[in-house]
């Protein structure tokens, strides 16, 4: 069976320096840039008000014990079980107990909420617009170049990946285009700027997207979060425990475990 010569495109050297090298070096200022900017645009968490924190801590405090309710003795367990069921029920713990049974206020009108809100839409504009502007940069002045061929084979499913921008039927798969090049930049920089910034930086775009789908799911201390309910559905959780403990007959599975 005969095997098909190596394909070989003559290209210009320059095309290193003056498209490969640019786009790299653009995606990386631009991340560091971004990261900068993300921080600079960042407003400080407001502080909580005791009764809020209590609000808040108390509810944890049962789903830790429903968690870990196998380490406790059953008299402990029963005991915080009765107290944390009657404080959910007869709302000890709610921060407004005048507003219980009353529908949550309007997100739209919290002041924490819109603040909120609107640091997830100066996170996701640090993003889009250098995205946008670059990608409309290497349209106008790049498209259409093959600058770098690939040292391993690959398949021709990841053609329309790799040589976008490129009109070509016959052309290797392992050839990438600028176009091409600019999205392994966007996806594979993140070791880049891990090392440049740190782990937790603003410039990982995937941890960005991922944080911005994330806020948009429906939050347990949220705005809009109906407390009384969440108390009164933990308190049910707590009911139907059945208790068990480690401890339970530990002597004599420790005598079993002995061997004479």
């Amino acid at each position: 069976m005969t095997q098909l010569p190596p394909q070989t495109i003559h290209r210009d050297p320059q095309l290193l320096y003056w498209i490969l090298l640019p786009i790299t070096a653009v995606m990386i200022l631009t991340g560091v840039l971004r990261y900068y900017a993300t921080v600079l645009m960042q407003t400080p968490p407001k502080k909580l008000d005791q009764k809020s924190t209590r609000e808040q801590r108390s509810l944890l405090h049962g789903i830790a014990v429903r968690g870990n309710y196998h380490v406790l003795s059953a008299p402990s367990f029963r005991a915080r079980r009765d107290y944390l069921t009657n404080a959910y029920e007869t709302g000890a713990y709610l921060k407004d107990p005048e507003r219980r049974g009353q529908p949550p206020p309007n997100p739209m009108t919290d002041p924490g909420a819109m603040d909120g809100m609107m640091g997830m839409m100066k996170n996701n504009m640090a993003m889009m617009i250098p995205n946008t502007l670059i990608m409309s940069w290497i349209n106008a002045f790049f498209s259409g170049f093959v600058i770098i061929k690939l040292p391993f084979p690959i398949t021709i499913k990841f053609k329309s990946m790799l040589q976008a921008g490129v009109a070509t039927k016959e052309m290797d798969p392992r050839w990438m285009s600028s176009i091409s090049w600019y999205f392994l930049c966007y996806f594979g920089l993140q070791f880049v700027f891990n090392f440049l910034l740190g782990n937790e930086n603003a410039a990982n775009q995937m941890q960005q997207q991922m944080a911005g789908m994330g806020a948009q799911s429906p939050q347990m201390f949220g705005p809009g979060v109906d407390v009384d309910k969440q108390f009164k559905t933990e308190a049910e959780n707590l009911a139907v425990v059945e208790h068990y403990s480690v401890l339970d007959d530990v002597e004599n599975r420790l005598l079993e475990g002995i061997k004479i």
